[in-house]
């Protein structure tokens, strides 16, 4: 999903400046993108009027590339780092520099009406990557199995084939998704539907949460990392940040900033 946000300044104007000129550039993580840090923008400028911001959520892939090539100073992710990104950084003179702003768990999504409630890890693996075809062998309802995914240049995408399906690939008829909110849009209308998001969208209408390896995905299980598909999620900055972004960067995981966290439906991290 691509999100724009352009606070308090003319989308043609913050276009046509130079880079950085009078805002923030934000790019990356549609986890992060789609509610968490335009909120947080909101309630930094309410404190800092004068601040501008420019956000853009199309995957922590973009994130990460815009950290490298310029674009953006604050890079927002799902994953960490790739070592092909840190060569490719390091061929640029560019120094990754990682802010944990929220812990998160990928939560394994189905329909509401579907009976299947618990999957062991290996179950995850073998409905995502096509091995399992059919609700029936998982005890549910005889039905064809709908696979709803992320697109490549999620960080979620990656995180969940890493944690969940040993690196295999997805199913050949799974549906790529350009955001967490198309996913659970999908599964909810869907009977035979599974997807995967993170858990700020797991409460959408018509889903439900599976309980993988008989773990529960609630904060206490995340923040232990018990529950399987736990992870954290970054702002990536150019070495460590100054000035304006430095102070956005700080109220993102001050007590004010970690309850909007909280409200969006993350894992503070204090």
């Amino acid at each position: 999903m691509k999100l724009k946000s352009f606070l308090s300044i003319p989308t043609a104007l913050a276009l046509a400046v130079p880079a950085f000129a009078g805002g923030i550039v934000i790019k990356g993580s549609d986890t992060l993108g789609a509610k968490f840090v335009p909120q947080l923008a909101e309630a930094f400028k309410a404190k800092h009027p004068d601040t501008t911001f420019n956000i853009a959520a199309e995957g922590s892939a973009t994130g990460i590339a815009a950290i490298i090539d310029g674009t953006a100073q604050i890079g927002m992710s799902s994953r960490k780092v790739e070592l092909t990104e840190e060569g490719a950084a390091q061929a640029k003179g560019v120094k990754f520099f990682p802010t944990v702003v929220a812990h998160d768990g990928i939560a394994v999504v189905v329909n509401e009406k579907n009976p299947v409630t618990k999957l062991t890890r290996k179950q995850v693996e073998q409905l995502f990557t096509g091995d399992m075809t059919d609700w029936s062998a998982v005890g549910g309802k005889a039905g064809a199995v709908s696979v709803y995914t992320r697109n490549t240049s999620s960080g979620t995408f990656k995180d969940f084939k890493t944690m969940a399906m040993k690196k295999r690939d997805y199913a050949a008829s799974s549906q790529k998704m350009a955001g967490n909110e198309q996913i659970v849009a999908e599964v909810g209308k869907n009977e035979n539907g599974i997807g995967y998001v993170g858990l700020a969208y797991s409460k959408a209408p018509g889903v439900k949460i599976v309980v993988v390896e008989g773990t529960v995905l609630n904060e206490a299980n995340v923040r232990s990392g018990k529950y399987p598909y736990s992870r954290e999620t970054y702002f990536y900055t150019n070495g460590a940040p100054t000035g304006e972004v430095k102070s956005f960067v700080d109220f993102a995981v001050s007590e004010e900033g970690q309850k909007i966290a909280t409200q969006v439906g993350f894992v503070p991290v204090k």
